[in-house]
């Protein structure tokens, strides 16, 4: 409102005054109409019907169009004058928002049943410099169920809206001190526009303070004198957006933790990329299979439990939570999903639940970087006096179901089928710093492998041994490959005697037989035994000494080659040797291993 405007001063004086009477007035008749009585609603409504004819005619007269001469500068204007203070009563005046255009103007005569009631929350924070503006609308907001607070001036809303939460402010644009702007402004640097709703109470001739209310942020504004019923369906509908701007957040916060949940439990066995892709698509977290090509990696500590039996369950569990963080890591590195933890035994897919075109390439150089690591975890064990582990590894490629498996209260998401099976059983034959690979996994690798000896595997239920290869390494663009082992034997002078039992599955068989160890080598050794042995069979080894009796201890190992022309020379791949074994094979082994 323009200050040189004697016009638009005139006005508001009069009006003001006015417009309480009427919201009075329009307040009374709604208490009147829910307690019962009828009988001072027509006398309510003259008033009210008075009080709007008297707005009519102050618009008319007051108008500068209206061809009346306006009043001499500094003239006092022509009614009785009223405190300069911002009207917050209701009137019919049609508002000037688009946001009310759909808001019908209502008066208590014809307010529909069922208006909506204000919505559980933080109270509603009214601001204005008039005492009764400020009580008559905070009542008949009340009136409608909403909590209501209000504040004489902007100093004051300020301090209070930094001490509690409010849901929504309905701030005075004219007010001494410090204007409706100025709060406006502040409140914008802390709060938006969603955290907290702010609708500005402005004149109709005030369309400058609406324009740089709307720029800093106001969501909304009325014009005054107000029309109740367009202030409430503002109110309402400020309200039900915050209200879904904070059931949205809500849900947001929600999904963030179920995702952080997801990343933190799936996130140990899945890489970042196969994370994101579960959380971009939550149907691949429902339960069901799907029939599918995937490359199979299993790996296995070599006779871990023999070494395990030998330490405190405190070593063990240093050990093992060592060696399954190094792996996981670079399982998670080629983007491998670790479908199973089994002691010292994991078990990874490549394809599922994200499949790519190198998933067998991966697979290889996965296992082979994993082999590598061995070394180096090795010394870290060393280093804490921990004995060294030894792993073994098979890759192999078949048409497997993979899917969520279970109930609704309890899925894994698992792969099932045969080829898991065969991958099994091709790890049961590789020894330690071994990689075996399947005939098929080989066909699906586009990169160059770097192969060695093939050995026949055989697999339940299978016709036919199954041919694999040894893998030491794998070309561009992996470019990793295994250290070369060669193995220098050393002849024993006199032989070492020995008793061997051959293993079946997980148990040690019965019988006994007898042999000599006649060489010995960084990591295994020759017998000269009284039997022959199939290449790959598992045995356990008591060493005698020279008095007859038995060491003592654990040595195990597995038959790589067999010799002679009665096969009776055994070349063996010690497995797992206890530190009876090792103290008294150290000082055999050929010098400088």
């Amino acid at each position: 409102m323009s200050e040189n405007d004697p016009f638009s001063k005139a006005r508001h004086d009069l009006r003001t005054p006015i417009n309480q009477i009427l919201g009075y007035a329009e307040l009374l008749q709604e208490q009147a109409e829910d307690e019962g009585h009828a009988d001072y609603v027509p006398d309510l409504q003259k008033i009210q019907q008075a009080a709007r004819r008297e707005i009519e005619l102050i618009d008319k007269f007051l108008n500068p169009g209206s061809g009346l001469p306006a009043p001499a500068a500094g003239a006092a204007p022509a009614a009785p004058p009223a405190p300069a203070a911002s009207a917050a009563a209701a009137t019919p005046a049609a508002p000037t928002s688009p946001a009310s255009a759909a808001a019908p103007s209502l008066t208590p005569l014809d307010r529909p049943s069922g208006t909506p009631a204000g919505d559980e929350g933080g109270p509603l924070l009214v601001v204005d410099d008039n005492e009764m503006n400020r009580d008559m609308l905070s009542r008949r907001l009340t009136g409608r169920k909403y909590k209501v607070l209000t504040a004489e001036d902007g100093y004051k809303a300020l301090e209070m809206i930094e001490k509690q939460r409010f849901d929504m402010v309905l701030l005075d644009v004219m007010m001494p001190g410090i204007s409706g702007i100025d709060v406006l402004k502040t409140l914008r640097e802390k709060y938006t526009m969603a955290d907290l709703p702010i609708i500005m109470a402005t004149a109709k001739d005030q369309s400058e303070d609406i324009v740089e209310a709307l720029k800093l942020g106001a969501n909304d504004y009325v014009t005054k004198p107000l029309d109740f019923p367009v202030v409430l369906a503002r109110v309402q509908t400020q309200l039900a957006l915050k209200r879904q701007k904070d059931e949205i957040q809500r849900l947001a916060e929600h999904l963030e933790v179920r995702n952080r949940f997801i990343r933190n439990t799936f996130g140990r066995y899945l890489s970042d990329d196969i994370v994101n892709a579960l959380l971009e698509s939550p149907e691949g977290l429902k339960l069901g299979g799907e029939k599918r090509t995937v490359t199979i990696m299993m790996s296995d500590l070599r006779a871990f439990t023999s070494v395990s039996e030998r330490l405190g369950p405190e070593s063990v569990v240093t050990m093992l939570n060592q060696y399954l963080g190094v792996m996981t890591e670079i399982i998670m590195k080629y983007n491998g999903t670790i479908d199973e933890i089994i002691g010292d035994a994991i078990l990874t897919i490549f394809g599922a639940p994200m499949k790519r075109d190198d998933d067998a390439a991966r697979a290889c150089a996965c296992a082979i970087e994993m082999q590598a690591a061995m070394e180096e975890f090795n010394r870290g064990l060393e280093s804490q006096g921990l004995p060294r582990l030894e792993m073994g590894l098979a890759i192999h490629t078949g048409e497997v179901v993979v899917g969520n498996i279970g109930s609704q209260r309890r899925t894994k998401y698992a792969v099932v089928g045969p080829p898991v099976n065969l991958t099994g059983r091709i790890e049961s034959y590789t020894v330690g710093g071994q990689i075996l690979v399947s005939e098929t996994t080989i066909a699906e690798v586009k990169a160059e492998l770097k192969l060695g000896d093939v050995v026949e595997v055989k697999a339940k239920g299978a016709k036919e041994p199954i041919r694999v290869h040894d893998l030491q390494g794998i070309g561009a663009p992996y470019a990793v490959y295994l250290a070369e082992r060669e193995e220098h034997y050393q002849a024993l002078q006199p032989p070492v005697a020995l008793r061997y039992y051959v293993l079946e599955g997980k148990s040690v068989g019965e019988k006994a037989y007898l042999g000599q160890l006649v060489k010995l080598s960084e990591h295994g050794g020759e017998i000269s035994s009284e039997a022959s042995l199939p290449p790959l069979s598992n045995v356990k080894i008591a060493l005698v000494k020279a008095d007859g009796e038995d060491l003592g201890g654990d040595l195990y190992a597995k038959v790589l080659e067999v010799r002679g022309e009665d096969g009776r020379a055994l070349i063996l791949r010690f497995t797992a040797i206890g530190p009876e074994a090792e103290a008294f094979l150290k000082p055999l082994r050929p010098a400088g291993h």
